[in-house]
């Protein structure tokens, strides 16, 4: 059963959710890519990475107003977005440490799936803790469905407190958002280098062990050094690549400055290197 006043809650949290929408408020036809919150009634707008996929979007608020907002701060690792506009009469959430949460918990989502604005979907914690394959990063984990368009969205427990930022769904239909104390720090530390790839460890019989890249973001450091789907990554700098976490350890210690990558691609061969060099983050160059 609901608990008693369920419905304002979730009211309530519809109106603190937005559509993302690629473009501007004078691109008519821009189209709707995914969902965001308002975190703070200063104009801070919480989604993911994959949804802010440009330095721009609009945004369309609970009452059907437009506006341009823009991309402030990116964290491709941790798949989140901040964005900034300029509007007033904003509702902005209350939000709950995720590290409180307890297997049980009912929990709601809000988000705009296949176009229906302002969906809501209840379920239950299933766990907030590492995934098998996806590094050593927390995640809320839920028994809750989403679709796309959900992305960016958020999780909220039976207060309408935001525990997470709904993000994808795994195997077994299992709901992952990033947690609510991983937002605040990325509000307090801003964007991070991302070499924009999306690998994942495997230890090749052939090849050895690295990271095999699944997908080269357009426009990314990765693409800028030529790095290709299919490529195996072996090493940083030297040291050799074992997880995720290796790789992104490695581009927190570069701080803007230049890594060398060591990978193999295609038959057996000698190992390629590369240089990528990073550009301080926005929250450095400001």
């Amino acid at each position: 059963m609901l608990p008693r006043g369920f419905g304002e809650v979730a009211e309530r949290l519809r109106r603190s959710t937005v559509q993302v929408m690629s473009g501007s408020p004078r691109a008519p036809r821009a189209q709707g890519t995914g969902s965001g919150v308002v975190w703070s009634d200063d104009g801070t707008v919480i989604t993911n990475a994959h949804v802010a996929i440009h330095d721009s979007a609009r945004i369309q608020l609970w009452d059907g107003r437009a506006v341009e907002a823009k991309v402030a701060s990116r964290d491709a690792r941790a798949d989140l977005a901040m964005l900034k506009l300029d509007a007033s009469e904003l509702h902005a959430i209350r939000w709950r440490d995720s590290r409180s949460l307890r297997p049980g918990e009912l929990v709601l989502a809000v988000g705009n799936p296949l176009g229906f604005v302002g969906a809501l979907t209840t379920g239950v914690v299933h766990a907030a803790e590492a995934v098998n394959g996806l590094g050593r990063g927390r995640w809320v984990q839920a028994s809750i469905r989403l679709a796309p368009g959900n992305s960016g969205g958020p999780l909220a427990d039976v207060e309408g407190r935001v525990v997470g930022i709904n993000t994808m769904v795994v195997a077994g239909g299992i709901a992952l958002a990033v947690p609510s104390d991983t937002v605040v720090d990325f509000l307090k530390r801003g964007s991070r280098p991302a070499l924009g790839v999306v690998v994942r460890a495997v230890a090749d019989g052939v090849r050895g062990a690295g990271l095999l890249v699944l997908e080269v973001i357009r426009g990314s450091a990765a693409e800028n050094a030529s790095l290709l789907i299919g490529d195996l990554l072996v090493s940083v700098n030297g040291q050799r690549l074992a997880s995720v976490d290796d790789l992104g350890d490695a581009l927190d210690g570069s701080k803007g400055g230049l890594l060398k990558i060591g990978f193999l691609r295609g038959a057996p061969g000698k190992e390629r290197e590369v240089s990528v060099r990073f550009p301080a983050s926005r929250a450095e160059a400001a």
